[in-house]
């Protein structure tokens, strides 16, 4: 395998980790609906009224993105160790965006464009790149990808009502 295509082939591996880690909460949310969804924040609010998280960001969420990423991983041939901590990484990105938002003021499910995406895919990839094989070029790339992957993605998921927004 050639220097380039192993590079593509360990970025490919890591989209499909974000792919993973970010979609099931939105598969699980479609197939499940409000069962078991248990907000991460156990509805706190913080100082300024607002909550630190939201009603959208669930265990049930977090849980079936750690799984899903760590059969994506183990299908892969990467270490199921490191797909419990890609999504687990996923989702900590993922909560540390909603958190800023919630601080912004915006409304749950808002859009951030930017925001939305490269926190829950830069911090897996930037702490997992060893076992991952990703140089600082491939994380860029890959973050960038994800980013379009996402943008170009969700409208469609929304038109097939798989999301319940466009974003």
């Amino acid at each position: 395998m050639t220097a380039l295509s192993l590079c593509l082939y360990c970025m490919i591996q890591a989209i499909a980790l974000l792919v993973a880690a970010n979609g099931a909460p939105v598969l699980i949310n479609k197939v499940l609906g409000k069962r078991w969804a248990w907000p991460v924040d156990n509805k706190l609010k913080l100082r300024d009224g607002r909550r630190l998280f939201g009603n959208t960001k669930t265990w049930r969420g977090l849980c079936s993105a750690v799984c899903f990423a760590t059969l994506i991983a183990f299908l892969s041939g990467i270490e199921p160790l490191t797909g419990v901590l890609f999504g687990a990484l996923a989702m900590a990105g993922d909560l540390l965006a909603s958190f800023i938002k919630r601080r912004m003021g915006c409304s749950e499910s808002s859009r951030a464009r930017g925001l939305d995406t490269v926190p829950e895919s830069l911090l897996p990839i930037l702490l997992l790149k060893e076992p991952l094989a990703l140089s600082l070029i491939d994380i860029i790339l890959t973050v960038a990808f994800f980013f379009l992957i996402e943008e170009l993605i969700s409208p469609v998921l929304y038109r097939l009502h798989i999301r319940k927004r466009p974003y």
